[in-house]
């Protein structure tokens, strides 16, 4: 088909690009990978807030006063354009305004905090130090920044992929995008060989599904965080929480099918690596245990977040190459989607339009700030290079045929490293753990019955079907019968 423009990627920034270039009467086609809002946005804690964690401070010191003022007004904005939303379809998705609260329970972050809270000075943001919080957390200090928002961001979303079909955009879900084809109107070509022909391509998809030659994977790392939903035997005294010392601990409540809820969130870690991920969930449960009680859990989930060499999302063309100057990408929102993605939507639209936009130069994708960037890129690398290394070489004593069900492992067979993981049928899955990006092995993540890789952040489910990018292969799959038979013949059974 052909179209004025393609947008790939169901989420936040993918549907509210729809919602807005609808509305300017032009022909969008909206293609999504599975379902809409199953992915980042889906599992977001949804803080509608422009306090992004201790961030101003760093932005005044590497990319100037102006910039930091900027950013702030682009999530102040975004957070606007919710509100008026909101309004405008009368949506019913338990929009609360509340105060965002940053805590430190340590003296170095206390000092910390102190020159965030300078910074918010500097920018004229609206914010108080204080010496105590409205919930009890025993805290060195803490920064508010008041009359910030939550809601529920499927309820929100849905009617905007209403307006899109109203207006006769059309929308293809279980459709995976996998290559470009470039030229003054590009294609997107699907993993069936189906092409989306239009005059502007959008990649608004977690991870860039087309980097050209941008080479995003260099230039961002993935960290996978948890959040458990609890109904607390106290009450909760409003505000959303989130603290600065690590790890990281993060609160605010929800209501859920008219149950007032908790949800805890924070132990973030680089995607692949760290300890097994059943303890993140554990220690949010113990912590929420320890402050609220918890009546019951209700539910668990992981969600993945990418963070850019200088913290600031992606947001523009391509590369500044001629030849990719119709293909835009949104991607690096560094766990603050709800209103990164709704500025990138507002910022995608004027770019489509060819309408001037302040936010443009701050965030495109070509920029590069020396300080923190280069630091950031020679680290995170290096970090590739050496999980690249190690992983060849690391051993390991599971052997398959000790995996009880619902258990995974990676294991050796016949001084190969494969991945194995039995199911609760007892059927058994087994792969090759080389990820098909760069080669690095993957490691398995139990909670979540996934292997992931701790260079770039790829995932795959425990039969290796591609579930988060760089990766565009599955992992290789290996006949566990073949392998079963093979060695039961080396042993002389």
């Amino acid at each position: 088909m052909k179209t004025d423009v393609v947008i790939v990627g169901g989420g936040i920034t993918g549907i509210t690009t729809a919602y807005l270039l609808v509305q300017e009467g032009l022909q969008v086609a909206l293609v999504e990978a599975g379902k809409l809002l199953n992915g980042t946005t889906g599992h977001t804690t949804a803080k509608v807030t422009a306090q992004h964690g201790m961030i101003y401070d760093e932005f005044i010191q590497h990319l100037g006063k102006t910039n930091a003022r900027l950013y702030y007004e682009a999530n102040r904005e975004a957070m606007a354009f919710i509100r008026k939303t909101i309004d405008k379809h009368g949506i019913n998705c338990d929009f609360r305004t509340q105060d965002a609260y940053l805590y430190a329970t340590t003296p170095k972050y206390k000092m910390k905090l102190e020159k965030e809270a300078a910074a918010y000075e500097k920018l004229g943001i609206d914010g108080e130090l204080l010496e105590e919080l409205p919930i009890d957390i025993n805290v060195k200090n803490a920064l508010v920044m008041k009359e910030q928002a939550q809601f529920h961001p499927l309820h929100y979303l849905a009617p905007l992929v209403q307006t899109i079909v109203d207006k006769g955009g059309r929308i293809f879900e279980n459709t995976t995008a996998v290559h470009v084809e470039r030229g003054e109107e590009p294609s997107v070509i699907t993993r069936e060989d189906a092409r989306v022909q239009a005059n502007y391509i959008l990649s608004c998809s977690h991870f860039p599904f087309y980097e050209g030659t941008g080479f995003y994977f260099t230039r961002m790392h993935a960290e996978r965080s948890y959040v458990v939903a609890i109904n607390p035997k106290m009450a909760y005294p409003g505000g959303m929480y989130i603290s600065a010392d690590q790890p990281t601990r993060s609160l605010r409540s929800a209501n859920i099918d008219g149950e007032e809820l908790v949800l805890v969130g924070g132990e973030s870690h680089k995607t692949g690596q760290g300890i097994d991920t059943h303890d993140h969930y554990h220690a949010l449960q113990t912590f929420g245990d320890d402050l609220l009680g918890i009546e019951k859990q209700v539910n668990r989930w992981s969600t993945q977040d990418l963070t850019t060499l200088d913290n600031l999302p992606y947001i523009g063309h391509l590369t500044s190459q001629t030849s990719e100057q119709n293909i835009l990408v949104a991607t690096g929102y560094r766990k603050w989607g709800m209103t990164n993605g709704t500025a990138a939507a507002l910022l995608l639209k004027d770019l489509v339009l060819g309408k001037e936009n302040r936010y443009a130069s701050l965030f495109t994708p070509s920029r590069f700030y020396a300080d923190p960037s280069l630091k950031h890129f020679l680290r995170e690398n290096f970090d590739v290079a050496k999980h690249l290394v190690e992983g060849k070489a690391e051993s390991s004593n599971k052997e398959m045929k000790s995996l009880a069900k619902d258990e995974g492992a990676v294991v050796r067979i016949d001084g190969k490293r494969k991945g194995a993981y039995r199911d609760k049928d007892g059927e058994l899955h087994v792969v090759d753990t080389t990820c098909t990006h760069v080669g690095c092995e993957v490691n398995w993540n139990g909670a979540d019955r996934t292997w992931d890789c701790p260079c770039h952040g790829s995932r795959f489910s425990y039969s290796g079907e591609v579930i988060e990018g760089p990766a565009e292969k599955p992992l290789q799959k290996e006949e566990y019968r073949m392998i079963e038979s093979f060695m039961g013949n080396r042993a002389g059974y």
